[in-house]
């Protein structure tokens, strides 16, 4: 498949369980409906598919899952990240030996490397492929974030870092990283609630959480904001922005399985451990803002 563009809405898809096992029949059903819905991208076993707990053998199958039913309709991001630069440059080798079209990969968690720490990791990785790299900034979970001229460096360097996941929360920082680079960089946001203003200073789409339960709606205002028809843009976004809220009201992927769950889409909510079920109060007022959404509640 000839690469289409990283940009638009693309899902941060959940890892059905069932059984305390990868449940593929679901997974693939789940990937049907985003294809069919008009969504522009997958990401496998991001936070979003649980990647900390799944197995190493657990996440390789569930990329190669992807990819097969995918079937080249849209491109494959398989999360690949690690702390461990071995590892990640591990995992992104074999994913890239099961067919996926690019890698998402996450800033190191925990032992927190400086600048040049960040820089050498992510060279290291760039330098055993020739795929697209989206790096994945989220210091909330990481305790750091890529320093703008870290990017610069990384994108100077290797032509194929052209992409940033950002998840810090902030416009201004999609303003730098644009200033600093313009159309060399594509900014995606890595929130839901922020995709709208994020690509009003020049972000190209999303990596949603959001897109699981509600892909062609997420589709929907990722190209009307590329398109600039922010009034449309704005009233879509104000909709759907209740349910942006709900679905992290308790730890990503609980809610959004959640949903999915009730909604048919997959058959199990069940997450792994040291995640656990919602609590009955906020799966009510989950369930409150799909109904208001007129989904299932």
């Amino acid at each position: 498949m000839k690469l289409r563009p990283l940009t638009g809405a693309i899902t941060a898809l959940v890892t059905p369980f069932k059984n305390e096992a990868v449940a593929y029949d679901d997974l693939r059903k789940l990937v049907e409906f985003q294809i069919k819905s008009g969504i522009n991208g997958l990401v496998p076993v991001g936070t979003t598919g649980e990647s900390p707990t799944l197995l190493h053998d657990e996440h390789l199958d569930v990329i190669r899952a992807v990819v097969v039913a995918a079937r080249g309709r849209v491109p494959v991001i398989a999360g690949t990240g690690s702390n461990s630069t071995h590892e990640a440059i591990e995992y992104t080798r074999l994913a890239g030996d099961a067919g996926a079209d690019a890698f998402l990969l996450v800033t190191p968690y925990y032992n927190k490397p400086g600048q040049e720490g960040l820089y050498r990791h992510f060279a290291a990785i760039a330098e055993v492929t020739d795929k697209p790299i989206i790096l994945y900034s989220i210091p909330s979970r990481c305790g750091i974030e890529i320093g703008v001229s870290t990017v610069e460096r990384l994108r100077a360097r290797y032509p194929h870092v052209r992409h940033i996941k950002e998840a810090g929360g902030s416009v201004d920082r999609v303003d730098q990283l644009k200033q600093a680079l313009g159309k060399d960089i594509t900014v995606l946001s890595g929130d839901d609630s922020l995709t709208l203003p994020f690509m009003a200073v020049g972000a190209e789409g999303v990596i949603s959480v959001a897109s699981n339960l509600i892909p062609r709606e997420v589709t929907k205002l990722a190209a009307l904001a590329l398109d600039n028809n922010y009034a449309a843009a704005t009233k879509l976004h104000r909709k759907l922005y209740p349910l942006f809220k709900a679905l992290f009201i308790e730890p990503n992927p609980v809610p959004v399985k959640t949903a999915l769950a009730r909604a048919g889409i997959i058959s199990s909510a069940t997450v792994r451990p040291p995640l656990c079920e919602m609590s009955p109060a906020n799966e009510k007022t989950l369930a409150d803002v799909l109904a208001a959404l007129g989904k299932k509640p």
